[in-house]
C-alpha cells in the first residue's frame, strides 16, 4: 500500500480517537456533574450509587483503554515519523541520483551532438569520395579507351616492324652480296696495288733510300718470334753499303693511324729479322685518311709510298 494512503489512515484514526476522547471528556464532565448531584442526593440515591460506581469504573476502564490506545498511537506515530525521515533521506539520495543522471544525460547529449557532427562530416567525405570514385571511374574508362587505341596502334606497329624486319633481312642479304662484291673488289684492288708495288718499289727504294733489292719482292709467309706464321704482303731482301735489310711491307687502299698501329703490332713486333739483317718496314696505299697519317708513319720509321708514284 502507498505511504500516503497509510498516513491518511493513521491521521483518520487519530482524528477519530480525538473525537472519542472529546466525547469521553464531555461524558466525564457530565459524570462529574452527575456525581455532584449524586453526592447531593446520596442519601436519596444510595441504591443508584452502586450503579453509578459501576458505570464510573466502566468509564475509567474505557479511559485506561483509550490511554493505552493513545500510547500505541504515539508509538505508531513515532515509527511513522522515523519512516518519514528515512523516506526524506531516500528522497534526497534519489534527487542526488537524478542530478547525476541529468549530468550524465547532458554529457550524453553533448556526445551525441559531437557524433552527429562527426557523422555529418563523414557523410560529406563519403559524398566527396563518391564524386571522386565517379571521376576515377570516368578516367578509367578514358584510360581503357586509350589503352585500346594503343593496343591497336601496337598491332599496327608490330605489323610495320615485321615488314621492316623482312625488308631489313632483304637489305642485309643485299648488303652481304654487296660486301662480298666490295670485298672481292678490295681484294682485287689490294692484289693490284701489291703487284704494282712489286714492280715499282725496287727503283723507288734505290732512289729514295739507296737500297738495292736482292731478287724479287713477293707475297709470302714468315715464321714470327712466337713460332707462328705471319702473312706478309710485301716481303724481300735489300742491301745498302754492305748492310742487309729484311723488307716487310703492307698495302692499304686507305691508310689511317689505326692501320699503322695494327701493322706495327701484328707484323713488325712479331718479326725478328735473321742474324746480320735489319728490319725495313714499308707501307703502300692509294690514299690516307687524314693529314697526320704521313707524319705518324715517318715518326715510326716506316717508308710510305702512294699508288700514284707507281709509274
Amino acid at each position: 500500500m502507498p505511504t500516503s494512503s497509510k498516513f491518511d489512515k493513521v491521521v483518520e484514526a487519530i482524528l477519530q480517537l480525538a473525537q472519542v476522547e472529546q466525547r469521553t471528556a464531555e461524558r466525564f464532565e457530565e459524570l462529574v456533574a452527575s456525581q455532584d448531584r449524586t453526592v447531593e442526593q446520596l442519601g436519596e440515591l444510595a441504591r443508584g450509587q452502586k450503579g453509578t460506581v459501576d458505570q464510573l469504573k466502566q468509564v475509567i476502564s474505557q479511559l485506561e483503554s483509550l490511554a493505552t490506545a493513545r500510547a500505541h498511537t504515539e508509538d505508531r506515530l513515532d515509527l511513522l515519523t522515523s519512516h518519514m525521515a528515512e523516506l526524506a533521506d531516500a528522497q534526497k539520495r534519489t534527487e542526488f541520483r537524478v542530478e547525476d543522471l541529468i549530468g550524465a544525460q547532458t554529457r550524453t547529449e553533448a556526445m551525441l551532438a559531437e557524433l552527429a557532427e562527426a557523422q555529418k562530416r563523414t557523410e560529406q567525405r563519403l559524398e566527396a569520395l563518391a564524386i571522386r570514385v565517379d571521376e576515377l571511374a570516368e578516367a578509367q574508362k578514358r584510360t581503357e579507351a586509350k589503352l585500346a587505341e594503343l593496343a591497336e596502334a601496337q598491332k599496327e606497329t608490330e605489323k610495320r616492324l615485321e615488314e621492316l624486319a623482312e625488308a631489313q633481312t632483304k637489305t642485309e642479304a643485299r648488303l652481304d652480296d654487296t660486301n662480298k662484291q666490295l670485298g672481292g673488289l678490295a681484294m682485287s684492288f689490294g692484289y693490284f696495288l701489291e703487284n704494282e708495288s712489286y714492280k715499282y718499289l725496287p727503283s723507288l727504294l734505290a732512289r729514295d733510300y739507296g737500297i738495292s733489292v736482292q731478287g724479287e719482292l713477293i707475297r709470302s709467309y714468315i715464321r714470327d718470334n712466337q713460332d707462328k706464321y705471319v702473312e706478309v704482303n710485301i716481303l724481300g731482301e735489300g742491301v745498302r753499303n754492305g748492310d742487309r735489310f729484311l723488307i716487310v711491307g703492307e698495302s692499304k687502299s686507305q691508310l689511317s693511324v689505326n692501320s699503322i698501329e695494327k701493322f706495327i703490332y701484328n707484323k713488325l713486333n712479331r718479326i725478328d729479322p735473321p742474324a746480320g739483317m735489319k728490319l725495313f718496314p714499308i707501307l703502300v696505299c692509294h690514299m690516307i685518311s687524314s693529314p697526320e697519317v704521313a707524319q705518324y708513319a715517318k715518326d715510326k720509321g716506316i717508308a710510305l709510298y702512294y699508288s700514284y708514284q707507281f709509274k
